[in-house]
């Protein structure tokens, strides 16, 4: 069945054939064309809020909202978001209803009127229905460089050409990591997985017309473009309100993610203590679900940076520590001392190296490390260091007493 997102309890989209009846309307004096700007939700599709275009005509009885961000959500959507090959569409719906339904999700709506002239509003029209046609509508989504915003600075840009122009808008800049991690921030599982996944190609600072890939920043873009219209240069906006207010009540943000990390890290002190004082140098409980997921996560990162069709997750440093190599070797990792390979503690040796370098680089890679991780890495250190050469730190008696080798 076809679920479509962000509107997704909606289900009342246009008809196609009546957007292609619509294509020979022609808008009143009357007519408005706005930017809305949708604001943020907890569920990840609507962590970074949401741009639409509204199209207002009460003479013509239009009131339809072009919504670039609609995708078919099956059980095959999961697999082609982490492979890159998503395709969303441009949807239109009732624009009463959609705000009806953003009012429900706690979302504000702004609406930014553009200063359009008669003959502007109709070729932006124009453009709009032609694009929802079935054989139009769809597109190959890209989350930084091509999504439900950057289609509508698109969309101006094609049909108005240098008679709109953007400027930059902002004081300051920002990298694309920087500015995703504005809004993930509070979300910390969230935060974290982005920044784990998502390479050092990121790490760039965003010009202004990249910048408008969010929702927040292309409204102030608008705030600040101009239009060419009747020969003068004016505001591209010429009224903002309110279609939805939502009274937002400050949150507290626990970082839950850099909690677990700590405390897997004291855990991992304390297993390891444990372990010199009862001659263990593999806890399995422990060192199994470790290992293990450290190789799952090294794997989905080389299948992102190597297989998959996104541009935004290679080249990504967290490879170095994070090795998928581990999953087929778990059933050395985890063997008792005697049965476990001489190259087996060479390889863990390595990997506890490598998690202490990237530790003390941790200020100068190119790539910015979430500081969430670094307790992790140390633990991987720890216990790749224990488990690999552990026993040349037990007293001599110990070793002898249990039967360990002075040798590997």
């Amino acid at each position: 069945m076809k679920k479509f997102l962000p509107l997704l309890v909606l289900a009342l989209l246009i008809p196609i054939h009546q957007m292609a009846e619509a294509q020979s309307r022609q808008l009143s004096e009357q007519a408005q064309i706005s930017l809305l700007t949708i604001g943020t939700a907890d569920s990840p599709e609507e962590l970074f809020g949401h741009s639409a275009v509204r199209v207002l005509d009460p003479e013509a009885g239009i009131d339809h909202l072009f919504n670039y961000g609609a995708f078919e959500f099956d059980q095959f959507f999961l697999p082609r978001f982490v492979y890159g090959k998503l395709d969303y569409f441009l949807s239109v719906v009732s624009t009463r209803v959609a705000l009806r339904y953003y009012e429900d999700r706690g979302r504000f709506v702004e609406e930014q009127v553009l200063n359009l002239n008669r003959d502007q509003k109709q070729r932006l029209y124009d453009f709009l229905t032609e694009n929802a046609l079935e054989e139009n509508r769809y597109y190959r989504y890209d989350f930084l460089f091509d999504n439900c915003s950057t289609r509508i600075r698109d969309a101006l840009c094609e049909v108005f050409g240098d008679d709109v122009q953007f400027r930059p808008f902002t004081e300051e800049t920002f990298t694309f990591r920087d500015m995703l991690n504005q809004y993930t921030g509070h979300r910390s599982f969230i935060y974290l997985g982005i920044n784990l996944l998502l390479g050092s190609d990121i790490d760039r600072e965003a010009d202004y017309t990249e910048e408008m890939f969010l929702p927040d920043y292309l409204m102030m873009a608008f705030d600040s473009a101009s239009i060419l219209s009747d020969g003068e240069e004016q505001p591209l906006v010429s009224e903002t309100r309110t279609l939805v207010r939502i009274d937002e009540e400050p949150s507290t943000v626990i970082p839950l993610a850099s909690i677990l990390m700590w405390f897997l890290l004291i855990a991992g002190v304390l297993v390891t203590m444990r372990g010199y004082r009862e001659r263990k140098f593999v806890v399995r409980w422990f060192d199994l679900p470790l290992f293990a997921t450290t190789g799952i996560l090294g794997l989905l990162i080389t299948f992102l940076w190597f297989i998959s069709l996104h541009n935004v997750t290679s080249p990504n440093m967290h490879l170095f520590w994070a090795w998928p190599f581990h999953l087929i070797l778990l059933p050395w990792i985890v063997r008792s001392y005697n049965e476990r390979p001489s190259w087996i503690k060479i390889y863990l040796l390595a990997h506890s190296a490598v998690c202490i370098i990237l530790i003390l680089g941790w200020a100068l890679w190119p790539q910015t490390l979430p500081l969430a991780i670094l307790p992790f890495l140390f633990l991987l250190s720890i216990r790749s260091f224990w488990i690999g050469v552990g026993h040349r730190f037990m007293p001599e008696q110990l070793r002898s007493a249990n039967g360990v080798g002075t040798k590997g």
